[in-house]
């Protein structure tokens, strides 16, 4: 196994309001997400960042006689930096060096699973790498396995800017025209009048037990970050019958680099064109508020934060005080307590969902000829049938409809409101 060392960069000049162990904690984290044994774990405290050596030369020979003593492998920073910092790091350490979105790449790497997932990792990856490629010198010649290295593979390392750029341009054609299949399943579902809900919050809150509780999808859920990558989206009925998409989405991080999201906006499409979008926050987490404000951030950046969102506060099961709920619930408009592991309060969930559908549902009785039994399907199919009744003459139903399916139906000669 991979031996690491850890580093944690915090400047004096950042006005973040993460603290130091919490930022030590999330690294970590991410680290244990590749599979790579934790060594040791060093601390940087610089007034700002060096050009050169991004921490200072003197914290770079500390960390190059850890690595000595310790006989680590790989140095894996908190903070992003250039191909030349990352050359001039690797001069004087003498080993291999990973920057935080190296590190998120390497995990998205492993967990992409879909050609679409597997194509988004290699765009962010090239995108990464096109503009480091003057600073990295003799690192693109490094072959062989371990973190920092999945993904495209050995192609990624040998090829120039002219073969990278166009190899970018080949991903996003394609990422197009996935985007139009997406486009197409999505405008079939309005079609149907079927409304979409989109799962988001920070990794590791808790949005596929979610989404597989409340559809009964088989989406896989572990204790590591980023486990979802590819989006899945699955049916799930409301207690009135109607029926809606909810969509699980990659999880969000602190200070998620812009470039990320640009390449996974594909996936992210799903947020972006849903009609609900439900918060899922670990209100068990000591940072679930920075968690919440991190997760906003994206919103924002995607354009679709003042979009109608309710908040699951999650995994109420595991809360020391359970007072805290209320406050909570206080604090943020809209939210419900519940835990997706012990299914608490999900029926209250599923009504307040239910809410913010209702002005699309209607209650009618309507007559239908025996011959149209596709109907019958239909009501079954888009709404809740309440009751049935079969006479000689045709076929008496109640049932509960989205607005704009009976505004259709309505129209067809075969349909008879009953009064």
């Amino acid at each position: 196994m991979e031996k690491a060392l850890l580093v944690t960069i915090r400047f004096d000049s950042d006005r973040d309001e993460w603290k130091v162990d919490d930022l030590t904690k999330e690294l970590e984290q991410l680290v244990n997400s590749c599979r790579v044994e934790i060594v040791d774990h060093v601390i940087s405290r610089p007034d700002k960042p060096q050009a050169t050596y991004l921490i200072g030369k003197g914290k770079a020979e500390e960390i190059a006689d850890l690595c000595y003593a310790s006989d680590i492998d790989t140095v894996i920073f908190s903070h992003d930096f250039s191909g030349t910092q990352q050359r001039n790091l690797e001069e004087v350490i003498g080993k291999k060096t990973i920057d935080r979105t190296q590190l998120i790449l390497d995990i998205f790497a492993q967990h992409a699973k879909s050609p679409e997932g597997v194509m988004q990792v290699e765009l962010a990856q090239l995108q990464y790498l096109l503009p480091r490629l003057t600073g990295k010198g003799v690192i693109l010649s490094r072959l062989g396995g371990g973190i920092g290295t999945r993904g495209p593979g050995e192609q990624k390392l040998e090829v120039d800017r002219r073969r990278i750029r166009k190899r970018i341009d080949k991903l996003r054609d394609d990422l197009k025209q996935l985007k139009v299949h997406r486009s197409t399943m999505r405008k079939k579902r309005k079609d149907e009048a079927m409304p979409t809900v989109a799962l988001v919050g920070y990794t590791s809150a808790g949005k596929s037990t979610l989404l597989n509780v409340l559809t009964g999808a088989e989406q896989p859920t572990r204790e590591t970050l980023f486990t979802t990558l590819d989006p899945l989206s699955r049916v799930c009925q409301l207690p009135d019958g109607e029926k809606i998409v909810i969509s699980d989405t990659v999880g969000f991080l602190h200070q998620l680099p812009h470039h990320l999201i640009e390449a996974f906006k594909a996936t992210l499409e799903e947020v972006i064109e849903a009609d609900l979008l439900i918060h899922v926050l670990d209100i068990s987490h000591k940072m679930a508020e920075e968690h919440s404000k991190a997760v906003y951030a994206v919103l924002k950046e995607l354009g679709v934060d003042t979009k109608p969102t309710i908040t699951a506060l999650n995994k109420i099961d595991i809360l020391e005080d359970k007072s805290w709920t209320n406050v909570w619930e206080k604090n943020i408009p809209d939210s419900v307590p519940i835990s997706a592991k012990s299914k608490e309060n999900l029926d209250t969930l599923l009504k307040k969902i239910q809410e913010e559908f209702s002005f699309r549902v209607v209650n009618l009785e309507l007559k239908i000829p025996m011959k149209r039994m596709d109907l019958v399907d239909l009501f079954y199919r888009q709404g809740r049938v309440l009751e049935v009744k079969y006479h000689q003459k045709g076929i008496n139903i109640k049932v509960n409809l989205p607005k704009s399916t009976a505004y259709k139906l309505l129209k067809d000669k075969d349909i008879e409101q009953v009064n």
